[in-house]
């Protein structure tokens, strides 16, 4: 088969890999459409120790199933893979699972990706497509159920319905912007804010989402200002923007992954009672609950997607380096 193969920092080759081998328990899915997720970019800026080369990354994948159960039928997949039988995936909280591993990892367990022409997943990860979802918009999924359950988790912990409040997403790529929509298209907010460096990526992202808009630094961004924020980014200086901005008794749910460590203001976090979380993925009912918001077209539009083909991978991931990709999220068909 065809593939893009993470080989070294910076480095992705398109080249011929050896098939996914059939295995017990499993189905052999011929990808149709797999997204680029800012880990995957992680991974190609060498900062992911779960990802080392070489691999397949690739998590975001939709197909149809080529050996296994259901052969034919067209399908989304949800790439956590997790044990079933620990405290946590018998109590629905299977994301926190200790063995858990996602597709295009190879640490702790090797799970080639789906940047790939085929990928092999357990049979209990499978769902099939959603009858109004096209198939190659479905590997947006994935990054919806993780706003999804990221909006979900900040909302509980609101002191007032969400609609009613005062919201900041720091960030504009897909997981900043599925927050963004999830909390204005399902959560019925209408104060909300985004922040992002990349003018063309925020001109973009307010086409489909009823927000301002701004980049960092921006005057128009007060102090002691927002009850919930979602730093999708992950980075120190977002992290400050982010303990800066909020109100006292606020929440901030933090996303994004690109920055390990950093100096933050505890002080005001600790005087002020403010809420910090940290929300890597999903549970299975959110991944459910994803797949039908999307077949009913709830967040609208999905417009913002760009499409390019496998082999012109190479290429998108130097994009988006380079910070000169527009789209929130870019998706590779097959």
């Amino acid at each position: 088969m065809q593939a893009l193969v993470y080989t070294d920092i910076e480095t992705i080759i398109y080249k011929e890999e050896k098939n996914p081998k059939t295995v017990n328990g499993e189905s052999i899915v011929k990808v149709s459409a797999s997204g680029i997720c800012g880990s995957d970019m992680h991974a190609y800026h060498g900062r992911d120790e779960r990802r080392i080369p070489p691999l397949i990354l690739g998590h975001e994948v939709s197909g149809i199933i080529d050996k296994g159960e259901k052969v034919g039928k067209k399908v989304v997949l949800n790439p956590l893979i997790t044990c079933g039988s620990c405290d946590y995936c018998k109590n629905e909280r299977e994301h926190l699972c200790g063995k858990r591993i996602i597709l295009g990892m190879n640490k702790p367990i090797e799970r080639q990706g789906g940047f790939a022409e085929y990928v092999s997943i357990p049979n209990k990860n499978i769902y099939e497509l959603p009858k109004k979802l096209d198939i190659k918009e479905a590997p947006i999924a994935e990054p919806c159920a993780v706003a999804l359950h990221a909006v979900e988790l900040g909302e509980k912990e609101l002191s007032k319905p969400i609609e009613d409040t005062k919201v900041l997403v720091i960030g504009a790529g897909a997981i900043g912007l599925l927050c963004g929509l999830i909390v204005e298209k399902i959560k019925k907010c209408k104060d909300i804010v985004i922040l992002e460096p990349n003018d063309n990526r925020l001109k973009e992202s307010l086409k489909y989402v009823n927000a301002d808009g701004f980049k960092p630094g921006n005057k128009s961004i007060f102090n002691d200002h927002f009850d919930l924020i979602f730093d999708s980014v992950g980075l120190e200086i977002t992290r400050q923007q982010a303990i800066q901005s909020i109100k006292p008794g606020g929440t901030i749910i933090h996303i994004g992954l690109t920055q390990p460590a950093g100096t933050f203001n505890f002080r005001k976090a600790t005087l002020q009672e403010i809420t910090f979380i940290g929300t890597y993925c999903y549970t299975n009912k959110d991944f459910e609950k994803t797949l039908s918001m999307l077949n009913n077209k709830e967040i609208g539009s999905l417009n913002w997607i760009d499409y390019r083909k496998l082999k012109e991978g190479p290429e998108a991931f130097q994009e988006i380096h380079n910070g000169k990709c527009s789209a929130p999220k870019v998706i590779l068909l097959i």
